[in-house]
């Protein structure tokens, strides 16, 4: 802009923090690095969720999921995690607005579900759907890493052993042309998807890698399983049944990033439950952080903190 008025870009965007943007006579100026709110854009349903904004140095954000990321989105942005911090803040509220929520939905973190239940206690908590099903996936990608770090050694080994022996080391070639290790490594993406959208290659080459390693078939079943569980229950009824099921496959097979999933799982099993109800998530908030990031970028960085807080509500408040 200051380019094509042919005048100092830093100079014209001091001009406007200093003369254009209302900023110095923001009623929020005192406080806004530190926190922010807007009461006025409290609806039935908000999210909550964290968002880095300089240097690692998280916020904890509000939203209004109705806004749909849009105007009158951001209901609070708060510095820090501590759920007792951002409690006494949110708490400045009116009582009778935080009333007015019937749903929030959070992550998987416990200070998240403590802040929900604290400042909304009208509310009930869902823990989002994607989070939760995130878990299992994870848990079958550490299988599999742990199977391709077990190829890689077992390759430095015979590659050692060609060394001593004055021979070339030639990798078995499996027949769709991968080597064991890179059957590992590029079974990465086909592992998060059913089988009914492999493509014919990853079709292939989910059958080498399920003869030579069964037990990543078992567990990716399971994934799956647990997928299932959010695509076709109709209520938290039948949800609980699924899960129950799920729950007795993990113990007849032991795996232990399983059990650790499963687990995690049980502790959150009340709020994971809870999203049947209405089937609400957490992604309007992902894509409200995606959006502030996207700002972020635009500005290569944020010098001013506050400044940068006061130019998202002008946006999303």
């Amino acid at each position: 802009m200051g380019k094509y008025f042919q005048v100092d870009g830093s100079n014209l965007a001091r001009q406007y923090k200093d003369y254009l943007s209302g900023f110095w006579k923001w009623l929020q100026l005192d406080h806004c690095q530190d926190w922010v709110l807007f009461e006025n854009n409290i609806e039935h349903i908000v999210c909550i969720d964290e968002v880095a904004l300089s240097d690692g140095e998280l916020y904890t954000v509000v939203t209004n999921a109705k806004a749909r990321c849009q105007k009158g989105s951001l209901i609070a942005m708060v510095k820090g995690t501590k759920s007792a911090d951002v409690s006494s803040i949110l708490q400045k509220l009116p009582l009778e607005k935080r009333m007015q929520v019937k749903e929030v939905t959070v992550d998987l973190a416990q200070n998240m579900e403590k802040i929900a239940r604290s400042c909304f206690p009208a509310a009930i908590v869902v823990s989002d759907r994607f989070h939760v099903q995130q878990l299992p996936s994870e848990a079958l990608q550490e299988m599999r890493i742990k199977y391709r770090w077990q190829a890689i050694e077992k390759e430095n080994q015979l590659i050692q052993q060609a060394k001593e022996n004055f021979q070339v080391y030639r990798p078995k070639i499996l027949p769709n042309g991968d080597t064991e290790k890179q059957l590992l490594a590029r079974s990465r993406y086909l592992l998060f998807k059913p089988s009914s959208k492999w493509t014919n290659s990853q079709q292939e080459r989910a059958l080498l890698l399920f003869k030579y390693y069964p037990e990543l078939e078992k567990a990716y079943h399971l994934t799956m399983m647990f997928r299932s569980i959010y695509q076709h229950s109709s209520s938290a009824k039948e949800a609980l049944q699924g899960l129950n099921k799920w729950y007795e496959k993990i113990e007849k097979y032991k795996f232990a990033s399983f059990i650790t999933a499963a687990n995690s799982i049980k502790q959150h099993q009340q709020t994971i439950l809870a999203y049947f109800a209405n089937r609400s998530t957490n992604a309007l908030a992902e894509s409200f952080n995606s959006k502030v990031k996207a700002f972020r970028a635009v500005f290569r960085g944020i010098n001013d903190i506050g400044f940068f807080i006061y130019r998202l509500s002008l946006i999303f408040a």
